[in-house]
């Protein structure tokens, strides 16, 4: 879904702009284009995939959207292209600060300032959403439970699209900022699968262990890389988050946040 977003809005942006519009309009344009690719996209998967698994168990829901990653992958870079496409919506330079108390001050990216400040909102309004609105508590209820959630007249099909349309933004809004960083292009895909050991080691069941997650990971590929680095080779930080959440797994299963699971027989 990042990858799909970050096409539709830079290839969006490209026609806009190239049509004479001014710039932030051209944006503004192209992001509502992209918010309705993943929409459309949102209501495909719901209708043609999810739709008829309601009920299935957790590994075949789990399998096929690992199927419908691959035919959105391949979808989106048939329909939009798959060269590397630069996108520049946030400033890219950076501060010096502390300078008079370290040597030579700390380096602090501005890109970086704006991705936490992106992703701080986009936790907020989420949790907002999570605890204290109708549907944002549907959908705690059919993650919990799809036979339950729908005996009591939640409706299963409008959850799970609602599921992948918030997908969907939150998608296009790690874009722009990897985008703007990187370039939109295929290897977004594996820098967005990173989340996956953050959700593993900070529990698939709580926000704030998404938070205490991403810390964790953050902090520690940067640690790794530059104290493990050089004793055993460099691009430790592409697979040491992988290694973080198999440790977990193996000592908590369910997250260091994650709710216990207690099963009876």
């Amino acid at each position: 879904m990042v990858l799909l977003a970050g096409l539709a809005l830079v290839r969006s942006l490209d026609f806009f702009v190239a049509k004479g519009m001014p710039f932030a309009v051209a944006v503004v344009c192209a992001l509502l284009f992209a918010s309705l690719v993943t929409a459309v996209t949102a209501w495909i998967v719901e209708r043609f995939m999810l739709g008829p698994l309601v009920n299935q168990d957790g590994l075949i829901l789990f399998m096929s959207t690992i199927g419908a990653t691959f035919i959105i992958e391949g979808a989106a870079q048939l329909i939009f292209g798959s060269d590397v496409y630069p996108l520049k919506l946030y400033p890219t330079d950076a501060w010096f600060a502390l300078e008079s108390v370290f040597p030579g001050g700390i380096l602090v990216n501005k890109l970086d300032v704006w991705g936490g400040l992106i992703a701080g909102i986009l936790v907020s309004v989420l949790a907002i959403f999570f605890q204290h609105t109708k549907t944002g508590r549907a959908l705690r209820a059919v993650a919990d439970d799809h036979a339950a959630a729908q005996s009591v007249g939640i409706p299963i099909s409008w959850i799970w699209f609602v599921v992948w349309l918030v997908a969907g933004l939150v998608a296009l809004a790690a874009a722009t900022v990897w985008g703007t960083k990187l370039g939109v292009q295929f290897s977004i895909t594996f820098l967005a699968l990173k989340a996956l050991p953050v959700l593993i080691i900070g529990g698939l069941t709580s926000v704030p262990g998404a938070i205490v997650g991403g810390l964790i990971v953050g902090a520690g590929e940067k640690l790794a890389e530059a104290y493990l680095g050089p004793l055993i080779g460099g691009g430790i930080e592409y697979w040491f988050a992988f290694v973080l959440a198999l440790a977990v797994l193996l000592v908590r299963p369910q997250g260091v946040f994650g709710e216990r699971i207690i099963e009876r027989i």
